[in-house]
């Protein structure tokens, strides 16, 4: 189970990209209400893709002290029970202060499970045991999945592998389920051996709190640097019958595509076999969360974990290109999509949220590199951050991809304004125009490298000095 990408699946024809983008928003529009802290970051109800966040006066985050919510943080979508999965959180005590780290879900009646993990070379000892179990049970009957913040339990050895071994035991025990049922995920520090005795000594005061409308709470907390908590639901129709889609994510730096830096986790009560999910969330972490960035670095920890439930009386699909999984898997990539979206929001000290798109590459995999170049250049992000439309930086960035190019034809467009065309300044540059667009807390920056058809588009922030206080304190 990783994070290797199947072909799409042939039952339909391929949407054209803007289709997630379109799912992404109309998920968004479904927003109908907000936890207490995300509605002070943000005055209404804004879209999670392109759509103008409100700004409010800095509020305190929910996670680490001392942070403030994110300017382009959005609200906690209105999540309704999911049949057939219950949630719970509580404070195990990795954080020295007063918060939830530790989260709890079971599936009583068993989930069929996919999954998609890091490539990191060093992985961490979660991720080895989901892979490995996943393998070992095939997806099937799936009951619990545990989650910690506070410690990654990675770069930590046979004394890692057997913390998180007791913990799957001890679930499996107040669950009555085999250990190999259990998922683990964790976030946090490197190179810190997982305390397991303070998850299992609070396993059965969480179990007592088990409840299907938890949402918000389980999303508060896996959160580490994470200013505001991050959700996506949205609601498909399969063969006539209505299925529900939720899922939540954290992650706000350390974040880079190639599974992106993050755990998430995303519930339907839809009848999907184990095979079928893992083609979904494989394809679509392609589309979703490894078109993200934040600082460019991956983590060891990565995972996204999709289960179905089955509980809501559609019928059993055992392919994932079956036509009747059109409208599911159109609602699951933007579910999918607008975590990741929110993860760029929170990105630690960002106040830009920016779209990279390059057009006229060679083929898609030459644009996504140039995109990606471009979305982690330190010299392009500080200037997003400084409000300054240097183009040059953006040019910089593209030759430095050693991706096809044509110098003579290369362009840059900020939103719809001109910049270069044909391989130089444009005659309808204005710096004053430029300017005024700058200073919006979203941005379009496109680039025609002039050499193919191809295209593709990375999301990404800016950097700022935040940035570098947010993690040179991170262990303080």
């Amino acid at each position: 189970m990783t994070g290797e990408t199947p072909k799409t699946p042939k039952a339909d024809k391929p949407r054209p990209a803007q289709a997630a983008l379109d799912a992404a928003a109309k998920i968004s529009r479904q927003f109908a209400s907000a936890t207490a802290t995300a509605t002070a970051a943000a005055a209404s109800a804004a879209s999670a893709v392109g759509a103008k966040v409100a700004h409010a006066a800095p509020t305190i985050a929910p996670g680490k002290p001392g942070l403030m919510i994110s300017p382009l943080a959005v609200p906690f979508p209105a999540m309704p029970p999911i049949a057939g999965v219950e949630l719970a959180s509580g404070r195990a005590g990795f954080y020295k202060e007063l918060r939830d780290d530790l989260l709890l879900v079971h599936f009583p009646d068993g989930a069929s499970c996919a999954g998609v993990f890091t490539r990191h070379g060093v992985g961490s000892a979660p991720v080895d045991w989901c892979k490995k179990q996943l393998e070992a049970g095939g997806g099937e009957a799936v009951r619990a999945l545990v989650i910690n913040a506070g410690c990654a339990n990675s770069f930590t050895g046979k004394p890692g592998a057997d913390a998180a071994r007791r913990v799957a035991s001890a679930v499996g025990k107040h669950l009555d389920c085999r250990q190999r049922d259990v998922m683990l995920c964790s976030t946090g520090v490197i190179g810190v051996v997982l305390d397991d005795a303070k998850i299992i000594h609070r396993l059965p005061e969480v179990e007592g709190r088990l409840r299907a409308d938890n949402w918000p709470t389980a999303a508060q907390a896996i959160m580490t640097t994470d200013t505001f908590p991050k959700g996506a639901y949205a609601e498909a129709e399969i063969d006539g019958v209505t299925v529900k889609i939720g899922g939540v994510a954290k992650g706000s730096g350390m974040i880079a595509p190639d599974m992106a830096t993050m755990l998430s986790f995303i519930v339907t009560d839809a009848s999907i076999t184990p095979a079928a999910l893992q083609t979904l969330v494989s394809l679509y972490t392609r589309s979703t969360f490894n078109v993200v960035t934040v600082d460019g670095d991956r983590s060891t920890n990565d995972t996204c974990l999709l289960f179905a439930t089955a509980k809501a009386g559609a019928p059993k699909i055992s392919r994932a290109g079956d036509r009747r999984l059109s409208d599911f898997r159109e609602k699951l990539e933007g579910v999918m999509l607008s975590l990741a979206h929110q993860l760029v929001r929170d990105g630690e000290g960002a106040t830009k949220f920016v779209k990279i798109t390059v057009n006229g590459a060679e083929s898609p995999a030459s644009a996504r590199k140039i995109a990606r170049t471009v979305a982690e250049s330190p010299l392009v992000k500080t200037a997003f951050a400084g409000e300054d439309a240097n183009w040059g930086r953006i040019v910089m960035a593209v030759g430095r991809a050693d991706e096809p190019v044509n110098r003579e034809r290369m362009g840059v467009r900020f939103g719809s304004l001109v910049a270069a065309q044909d391989g130089a300044v444009s005659p309808t540059y204005s710096e004053a125009k430029m300017s005024a667009y700058m200073k919006k807390p979203e941005l379009e920056v496109s680039i025609d490298v002039g050499v193919g058809r191809a295209s593709a588009s990375v999301w990404t922030c800016d950097l700022t000095k935040r940035y570098v206080e947010i993690n040179g304190d991170y262990r303080s």
